[in-house]
């Protein structure tokens, strides 16, 4: 194995390790010591990727995102844009232990960026992606003909808050909601704009 790719390799432990214990306890209780033990190495090598906390907690942010992402886009040129869609909806919410273990990182990041400007910054640039995220697969599906053409950003929006909302729910056990009511809404105001049956699609 090549010195670069031990380096990556490295890295992803890392930044899967501090996923997991920032999860678990939450950014303001982690020390360094904790995520170089739940990724097996030493805290001198955690400290040579990674110098501060807050360097570590926003390359973790982007980590999660971006393996969400590859995920569901992995077959985007093939797969019909409302099934992309549909994958895009559910993984903007707490539908699995890995999503909703990406749902504790973003409530943690929330509480930060209420108090720390540049944890600010960094989460609007976030939701700047995941915005992306949401109104790249529309426009495909606008440029296929499979969608109707609506205002893009404007759904996108909408999309994100109806997510966000329902997410927050589903995370506090809210026995009014959901997962499925949660899609289905959401679905319905997706469908709708876009002339799509009412059904979430499956694979």
């Amino acid at each position: 194995m090549s010195t670069k790719v031990r380096t990556a390799d490295t890295r992803e432990r890392i930044l899967t390790a501090a996923c997991e214990v920032i999860a678990d306890i939450g950014f303001e209780k982690i020390r360094m010591r904790m995520v170089a033990e739940r990724a097996g190495v030493s805290t001198a090598l955690l400290h040579y990727h990674f110098d501060t906390r807050e360097k570590l907690f926003t390359e973790a942010m982007t980590h999660s995102f971006a393996n969400t992402a590859v995920d569901v886009e992995r077959d985007a040129e093939t797969a019909p844009a409302a099934v992309i869609l549909a994958r895009i909806v559910r993984n903007l919410l707490p539908t699995d232990p890995e999503l909703h273990q990406d749902w504790r990182l973003w409530q943690e990041l929330w509480v930060r960026a209420l108090r720390d400007e540049t944890t600010r910054v960094f989460a609007v640039d976030l939701y700047a992606q995941l915005h992306a995220w949401v109104g790249d697969a529309v426009r495909r599906g606008i440029a296929s003909g499979e969608f109707t053409p609506t205002d893009v950003d404007d759904l996108a929006t909408l999309v994100l808050s109806l997510s966000d909302g329902y997410g927050i729910r589903l995370m506090l056990r809210d026995p009014t909601v959901t997962l499925d009511s949660a899609l289905t809404s959401i679905w319905r105001h997706v469908s709708a704009a876009l002339g799509l049956p009412g059904t979430v699609p499956t694979e």
